[in-house]
């Protein structure tokens, strides 16, 4: 592959995982482990519009795209917050099932 290939690319995967990891600590999120932060974003791409690139030189601008976009951001952020809040109800990892039993 050429420098700037990176195959196919969800851009929204990288928007999600920023964005999560932006307001985190805002979620009240009952377990902050990778598990649980993966499940937060599948759930959040599973509801999201992917935004596909082949070549790592278009991500900033569809990125950008969505950040400029206030609507846009916004509606990213609550469907997080809401993905996070269903994960928070049933976290499935470890760590927390750990935390619980201490």
């Amino acid at each position: 592959m050429e420098e700037n290939e990176v195959g196919v690319h969800n851009v929204m995967e990288d928007v999600v995982r920023d964005t999560l990891l932006s307001y985190k600590n805002n979620m009240n999120l009952a377990c902050d482990c990778e598990q649980c932060l993966n499940d937060i974003s599948a759930l959040a791409l599973n509801e999201l519009p992917p935004r596909y690139i082949s070549n790592s030189k278009y991500s900033p601008y569809v990125r950008a795209t969505h950040e400029a976009d206030h609507q846009g951001i916004t509606n990213i952020i609550a469907i997080i917050a809401k993905s996070a809040a269903l994960v928070s109800q049933s976290p499935r990892c470890e760590t927390f099932a750990l935390k619980q039993g201490q």
